[in-house]
């Protein structure tokens, strides 16, 4: 798109279906390495991913080319069918429905890349859906607590 200038940065959160902790160390970087590579391909870039055994964080900056929500459909489609042919897991890996996006600024960037990073030491003090609400209620989005990620 000539005469287009973007600067869209989105942290992207999603779940393993039923918040089940099938992502494990031995091919999680594996994983997150093929879930850039679809972004990628779709000509956005990724900036930091990271995740717990549960649930992911993609940090991205994104092109105007393409809805978030069928680049999501193709991260998970895709990531997922890998996951199944690779037999990572002994039953079917799904992720859970939907995803939460929350757009930064430029400068808010360092933070939110450390965060992603220090996602273990991060998860140690405060729970997935702790963390989830307080990054909807910050981000002042509206929500039905019924289709919140809940702790297992």
């Amino acid at each position: 798109m000539a005469n287009t200038y973007t600067q869209i940065h989105l942290q992207i959160v999603f779940a393993v279906k039923h918040r089940q902790c099938l992502i494990h160390p031995s091919w999680k970087d594996e994983l997150f390495k093929y879930m850039t590579g679809i972004i990628q391909n779709h000509d956005h870039k990724v900036i930091q991913i990271n995740g717990m055994p549960d649930h992911v964080h993609i940090l991205i900056g994104m092109r105007p080319t393409q809805a978030l929500s069928d680049l999501m459909k193709k991260v998970k489609g895709e990531s997922s069918e890998w996951i199944n042919k690779n037999k990572f897991i002994s039953t079917k890996f799904s992720w859970q429905e939907g995803f939460g996006a929350f757009s930064y600024s430029k400068s808010q960037l360092p933070v939110i890349i450390n965060y992603i990073i220090n996602q273990e030491a991060h998860h140690s003090r405060q729970s997935f859906r702790k963390e989830y609400l307080h990054m909807l209620d910050k981000n002042e989005v509206q929500y039905d607590e019924r289709y919140v990620f809940h702790d297992v």
